[in-house]
């Protein structure tokens, strides 16, 4: 038996594996354990073997790595056209094998331990983030409906909370403010999770090298920085910047026909988390345009000039995504922009 790409179909319990040959005919069709595929792998001799990018593929992807056999993780939007009927686990596996080989495929790379602690470390954040979100809007909320309206922002309700409360003659009942003193006690438990998880980003920052690097960058600080490497590594996944800024969905989605291009809004692709960042940062340098580098200002204002607000935002965004890919790719320091008329001279 020779088989040439092998597709399988994780779970939680069991896995569906199915095999093919050079000339792509089925040759093997197995459900296996966990335990029982590593096995089964262990003596297997096989060119290339491919998985879904998901839950648990970058452990398994590591695991038969080590047993000497090479491993792709396909994003699963790409194997579905290789479907090739109805859904079922073997059938899944079978597209998976079928897409592993394609020479143009574009492939996930598997996530060091390392990769893997940042990454849970920053989701942990951003649940605790979206959960304060939560907290503050119910006190809104409720207080609201008792006549008290607050500004919107965070440190407008940690302002006027504990004076609400401590007011007797606010028409609140007991229940309500015992309900209140919970809310803020449980927002304090929040803001200390979160210092916590801040500290412990801007160590890791400070720790790496790479992390300083890219924190020179206008926009980028330790949170970008580690959020970045978490998610694509070195980023030699990418040619080049443009394919980085594309991945992270910083590009005009296209839909043109009879040779007339039509550009539409961003496409929002890739990672959302990243992308948020990468326009949050471009919004603070945004924000003090004048004290950037002569380089960067001058093409802000030249863009701002012609342009929406949001726009230049976005475009920023774009240019701050394809920096970092460069210092991270490339191994280099970050060298700001400099002007049109400069570069003449030269």
């Amino acid at each position: 038996m020779e088989l040439h790409t092998i597709g399988i179909d994780l779970g939680k319990t069991f896995f569906h594996l199915v095999g093919l040959d050079l000339r792509g005919g089925v040759v093997v069709r197995k459900k296996f354990s966990r335990k029982q595929l590593l096995h089964f792998t262990a003596n297997l001799q096989v060119k290339l073997i491919g998985m879904e990018a998901c839950g648990g593929s970058h452990f398994l992807g590591r695991a038969l790595r080590e047993q000497g056999h090479e491993v792709r993780l396909i994003p699963a939007q790409y194997v579905k056209p290789y479907v090739k009927t109805n859904k079922s686990d073997f059938i899944d596996a079978e597209a998976i094998a079928e897409a592993v080989a394609r020479p143009t495929m574009r492939f996930v790379p598997i996530k060091t331990d390392d990769q893997l602690d940042l990454q849970s470390l920053h989701r942990v954040r951003e649940r605790w983030v979206m959960r304060r979100t939560a907290v503050i809007n119910q006190i809104r909320g409720l207080l609201l409906e008792r006549g008290i309206t607050l500004r919107k922002g965070r440190c407008h309700l940690e302002a006027a909370l504990p004076r609400i409360l401590e007011d007797a003659t606010t028409k609140l009942s007991g229940a309500v403010r015992l309900l209140l003193a919970q809310l803020k006690l449980e927002l304090d438990q929040l803001a200390i999770r979160l210092e916590e998880a801040d500290t412990l980003i801007k160590k890791t920052a400070l720790e790496s090298e790479v992390c300083r690097r890219l924190d020179a960058i206008p926009g980028v600080g330790p949170l970008t920085a580690t959020a970045l490497i978490a998610a694509i590594g070195n980023g030699a996944a990418f040619r080049k910047g443009r394919e980085f800024a594309a991945w992270v969905g910083l590009v005009p989605r296209e839909h043109s026909t009879g040779g007339k291009q039509k550009l539409l809004g961003i496409s929002k692709h890739g990672n959302c988390y990243l992308r948020r960042l990468f326009v949050q940062g471009a919004r603070a340098v945004l924000q003090f345009r004048e004290k950037q580098p002569p380089g960067l200002s001058a093409w802000l204002a030249q863009l701002a000039s012609r342009t929406h607000h949001n726009v230049v935002g976005v475009a920023l965004a774009n240019k701050l995504a394809r920096m970092a890919w460069a210092v991270l790719a490339k191994g280099e320091v970050y060298r700001p922009p400099v002007l049109a008329s400069n570069l003449a001279c030269r």
